[in-house]
């Protein structure tokens, strides 16, 4: 049986999330309390043999406090009873989550004439860390349209039938923020910057140019090699942990030079290693 929960804040696309899930073959139930998923797993698991039974469960806000705080204990049982669980923890920058609800002009189900839309956020992301505590995978969904989302969840839920743990190499710019989905988190900073060549400077790390400039400095090479020597060393003890998805962000100043050209190096490393290796551009996407 496969199980998937998904978690987040108001307005970061679960529901998105769990429709594509269930365009995908998943009987998905929005805000079923925990406390009822290891008899409902049971039900499921007493249907006659077929194809594997597939899963999904929102959970969010709207359960009570006690419920979701004794969530990381019931999704523990599951997987030690042999249930295979992923959590995935949607969430975005409050400027964002603020003008989606603008746009929307939904209600914060936390939201009342006591607690305005930015209480109610920092609220709920308080009575959410048990869930994103125990998250398999974070997604930072500020940047993203509904396609994408809903492309990327596919490419790293649904789609990934390979063995063995699934790897997302992010490019980003710490001037718009550090990913909050990063398991890890390399700074190309004080590498050669292309953007101050006149000649470079509107161009990307996906370009030739670019990256004949930064592989004439030692420094682009050395810092390749110790972050490539490191995940060698280091993303197997993660797979051994029962990761299913790490996401490694490469930043630096703006995200489109310095970061762009080692996360392509680096992908192209890695993918003779593992079986499902993929690339985000993140500052690419605006």
């Amino acid at each position: 049986m496969r199980l998937v929960i998904i978690s987040g804040r108001s307005g970061s696309g679960k529901s998105s999330a769990l429709q594509l899930l269930e365009d995908e073959g998943y009987n998905c139930i929005d805000n079923l309390p925990t406390s009822l998923l290891p008899e409902l797993v049971k039900r499921v698991e007493e249907q006659p043999p077929g194809e594997e039974a597939r899963l999904a469960l929102g959970v969010d806000a709207r359960n009570l406090w006690q419920d979701i705080k004794q969530a990381p204990r019931v999704i523990e049982s599951l997987r030690a009873s042999g249930i295979k669980c992923d959590v995935i923890f949607l969430d975005a920058r409050e400027p964002v989550l603020v003008q989606r609800f603008s746009e929307t002009r939904r209600k914060h189900p936390l939201s009342n004439d006591c607690t305005h839309l930015l209480e109610a956020l920092n609220k709920e992301k308080e009575l959410l860390t048990p869930i994103s505590a125990i998250a398999d995978m974070v997604i930072d969904t500020s940047n993203l349209s509904l396609h994408e989302l809903r492309g990327l969840m596919k490419s790293r839920v649904v789609g990934d039938k390979s063995e063995g743990m699934a790897i997302l190499f992010q490019s980003f710019g710490f001037k718009y923020g550090v990913p909050v989905d990063a398991d890890l988190i390399f700074d190309l900073r004080c590498l050669p910057n292309p953007y101050w060549q006149p000649a470079l400077k509107e161009k990307t790390g996906l370009d030739p140019e670019v990256a004949e400039f930064l592989q004439a400095h030692p420094e682009t090479s050395k810092m390749q090699t110790d972050i490539a020597n490191f995940l060698d060393n280091w993303l197997p003890f993660y797979q051994k942990s029962n990761r299913s998805y790490t996401c490694i962000s490469v930043g630096c100043t703006g995200g489109r030079h310095r970061s762009v050209y080692m996360v392509e190096q680096l992908a192209q490393i890695f993918a003779k290693k593992f079986n499902n290796v993929q690339i985000r551009h993140r500052e690419q996407q605006k």
